[in-house]
């Protein structure tokens, strides 16, 4: 049998004896949460959850998806039928002053500073984002915060009973898929709540994005562009600017923040062809000169290019619906021929200061500061993203408060879904010198029969656990080859004093984030108090010695990244207030 089979099992096993009523290996290999869809659904918020979550899993609708990959024209067209079916049609939406933003990194964090400088204005703003981290709702917000329980459960009936009452015998697909059916209920909340205006971040896409049904946006927004999703989106980053480049509008300005020469000029031509006047933002050192704004607490030159853009979005819709109050225009800086115009250069007004500096949006470049832990959370999962990851995780171990004396320990959590290049986002982590690496699948708990929020229909247990060995496997061969390290490549990341051990290549896989955390605060987080954990996680050697070592720190840096579901599913367990 071989080493990666025994881990396998072993895993397996972990996840058996630890799941509700299972006993055996082969309990365990199942569809990961799986619940049927109430017969006759109830009112609670747990029962809306999971018949949407039967929605990841559409049989017809997945089969739908694979016919059109060759005219994705087509997805916009379900989408309209379904926009109708829900009783709404698309001029309906012109009502909801929408800001669509697009993007591979960042658009998240530029919705959330947007939003919440709208905010500072007194508007009533809404907010539709993904994924979320750790409830559902959390997609749907209304002034900032998520939808209640019981104002998603209401609307989620109403649109599901709806599309089913409006269902043709002879459609092939009488549900939408997950995200859409999302989309369009978040289009119904905004109405209904009657907002002033909705920040709507786009999914995966853009040009055939099934937000991108939205014909009048006020404005649109490009944030940084990256490599990823290629399967949808294409191989290069041209082609990948071409499709984010898809939710441009005739006559509704964009603004875009500096992207590599070839995917800029992709946006360009595709602006030009759509008539769309396109902008790129100045940094916003050029916006402050010497101001407040550098002050606000934004991590890194990445969330700075995210809050330079939000500030440009809210500036100009401000501006198109006649508010005065939108900062002093400065001397406007001259466009090179053949390069985009300038955004203009002004001074942001004390209401745009204050909606960055209140700006909460958590799993990104977030610390939670625990007794001897410390625990810094980024859903880092791109190379341009880890690349920025891994700059502010270094920076913040430099300034942090020294300690008198004590080891100090480094420890990672890692796991990355989808078609991601895995191993290349832990190359870039390996200069920081870690202690003890872990890997686990994003499950909070073996099973999340309780929590349907947690629910993954769409991969088993065999799989995430075969796919954090391979992280495991990945993570080895970098050490095997540290010994010729590349030359010109990042320092590593010292930290004196170091614990007394030789486990600087020391991996573990667990079946469960649960699990990985229990092992790695070893009780000695204050919040995080589980149950006591079953011996059998303290089996391996690794483990047992690590434990040693983890009771021992003065303090101990936890980095958790590569995927934000993962960051969610941490931040469930440490900050049980975003369960309520």
């Amino acid at each position: 049998m071989s080493r990666a089979r025994c881990h396998l099992r072993a895993a397996l096993f972990l996840a058996a004896v630890s799941s509700r009523g299972a006993t055996t290996g082969v309990a365990a290999r199942r569809v990961l949460s799986a619940w049927p869809a109430p017969q006759e659904p109830g009112m609670e918020y747990q029962d809306a959850v999971r018949t949407l979550n039967t929605l990841q899993t559409n049989a017809n609708y997945l089969e739908q998806v694979k016919r059109q990959r060759g005219d994705p024209q087509t997805q916009l067209e379900a989408m309209r039928l379904y926009l109708a079916r829900s009783g709404l049609q698309v001029e309906d939406l012109d009502q909801l002053n929408i800001i669509h933003i697009t993007g591979t990194k960042g658009k998240g964090s530029t919705c959330a500073f947007t939003e919440r400088i709208l905010r500072s204005y007194g508007l009533k703003t809404g907010f539709f984002s993904s994924p979320h981290l750790v409830q559902v709702r959390e997609r749907i917000r209304i002034n900032g915060q998520p939808i209640s329980p019981e104002l998603f459960t209401k609307h989620f009936w109403r649109l599901y009973h709806r599309l089913e009452e409006t269902k043709d015998d002879s459609s092939c697909v009488s549900m939408p898929g997950y995200f859409r059916f999302l989309t369009l209920m978040a289009f119904h909340v905004f109405l209904q709540e009657k907002v002033d205006l909705a920040v709507m971040e786009v999914g995966i896409g853009g040009a055939y994005d099934c937000t991108n049904i939205v014909k009048k946006p006020v404005v649109c927004g490009v944030s940084s562009l990256g490599i990823d999703h290629t399967g949808l989106l294409g191989d290069t980053m041209e082609k990948i600017a071409w499709q984010k480049g898809g939710i441009f509008k005739s006559g509704v300005p964009a603004f875009t923040v500096l992207q590599p020469d070839g995917p800029l000029a992709v946006l360009r031509d595709r602006a030009q062809q759509i008539s769309c006047p396109l902008y790129l933002c100045p940094p916003l050192e050029a916006l402050e000169e010497g101001g407040p704004l550098l002050t606000l607490g934004l991590e890194g030159e990445h969330q700075q290019a995210n809050a330079a853009l939000a500030l440009q979005l809210a500036r100009c819709w401000l501006q198109q619906k006649g508010y005065r109050d939108t900062g002093e225009l400065k001397a406007s800086r001259p466009s090179l021929p053949g390069q985009l115009p300038l955004a203009p250069v002004f001074q942001p007004t004390s209401h745009m200061q204050h909606g960055l500096r209140d700006t909460e949006w958590p799993g990104r470049t977030q610390l939670l500061r625990r007794g001897p832990l410390t625990w810094y959370l980024d859903g880092a999962h791109t190379t341009s993203s880890m690349q920025a990851c891994v700059r502010w995780f270094r920076q913040a171990l430099q300034s942090r408060e020294r300690l008198g004396g004590g080891s100090e320990v480094l420890v990672l959590l890692f796991n990355s879904t989808g078609d991601r290049d895995s191993a290349a986002l832990l190359k870039l982590l390996q200069p920081c010198q870690f202690d003890y690496t872990v890997f686990c699948p994003n499950l909070t708990e073996v099973s999340s029969t309780d929590n349907a929020d947690q629910q993954n229909f769409t991969v088993t247990l065999d799989q995430v656990l075969l796919r954090c060995l391979a992280h495991q496997q990945h993570w080895s061969r970098l050490h095997e080859d540290q010994a010729s390290p590349e030359p010109g490549g990042p320092a590593p990341l010292l930290l004196a004093p170091r614990p007394a051990h030789t486990h600087s290549a020391s991996s573990l896989v667990f079946s469960c984030i649960s699990h990985a955390l229990q092992w790695i605060s070893q009780g000695r987080d204050p919040v995080f108090q589980p149950p006591s954990p079953p011996r059998v996680l303290f089996a391996h050697p690794v483990a047992g010695s690590g434990a040693v070592v983890l009771q021992e720190a003065a303090a101990i840096h936890v980095l958790v990244t590569g995927s934000l579901h993962l960051v969610g599913g941490v931040l469930k367990l440490l900050e049980p207030s975003l369960s309520q």
